[in-house]
């Protein structure tokens, strides 16, 4: 797989390609935002299946080449920053991100967050109507004001649209299809990120969070302690 390392930091960039190559990816190296673009230009050869994307880019903010790329490709995007807070991992996931990994991280942990969001978007580089396949066509969903179209991929609250990402969408709708129902964290995970990989968790947390604050229906994902999520349907 052809992987797209954004690194403004040679000596990281160095380690973590030979890594990278050792398991089996060919690595490209952009060292700024603008690099980074022109990499992602059309290629007649094969595309990247994964962007490695540091926030601290010399010429521009890393948040800002990611919605640049997001709006040029659908590949795969895991930002890997020192910044941990919330806001930020929101933020990033809200610009179409499809990971976030703090700096430092272990190995393991960053190989298989890149194996779990490639393998989504297999084979080539998939759009969002593929990524969300898992979901599968079917009738609206219906919950109060919340309208879910699965065909679609759209979702509308009160009729206006709300933007939402490939996981928001995929991790809504597993829900709802079955609201008043818990789903543990492990189920969750393994439907929608196609992994059982125990990190993943803090991520799921992050898209919980996110699409409360985009649906601005708070109460309407409840947080099961200790074992998981369920969807309550307004009114209910």
């Amino acid at each position: 797989m052809r992987l797209l390392l954004v690194e403004d930091d040679d000596h990281v960039a160095a380690a973590l390609s030979a890594v990278l190559a050792r398991h089996g990816f060919e690595v490209t190296h952009a060292r700024s935002g603008e690099e980074a673009l022109q990499a992602l230009l059309p290629d007649p050869g094969a595309p990247f299946g994964v962007v490695l994307l540091d926030l601290g880019l010399p010429d521009q903010d890393g948040f800002e080449v990611c919605g640049r790329i997001r709006k040029r490709t659908s590949t795969p995007v895991i930002m890997v920053t020192a910044r941990a807070d919330v806001r930020s991992r929101i933020h990033g996931l809200n610009l179409g991100a499809d990971d976030y990994v703090v700096k430092p991280y272990d190995t393991g942990e960053l190989l298989a967050r890149i194996h779990a969001v490639s393998r989504r978007t297999a084979p080539g580089e998939g759009g969002p109507e593929e990524a969300g396949a898992e979901v599968g066509p079917g009738e609206p969903l219906r919950l109060g004001p919340v309208l879910i179209e699965l065909p679609t991929r759209q979702v509308t609250v009160d009729g206006a649209v709300v933007a939402l990402t490939r996981k928001e969408f995929d991790l809504l709708a597993l829900l709802a299809q079955r609201p008043g129902v818990v789903f543990r964290r492990e189920q969750i995970i393994s439907e929608v990120w196609r992994t059982s990989w125990e990190g993943t968790g803090r991520t799921l947390e992050v898209h919980v969070a996110s699409l409360r604050s985009k649906l601005r229906l708070p109460a309407l994902i409840e947080t099961v302690r200790g074992v998981g999520y369920r969807l309550v349907a307004p009114g209910a």
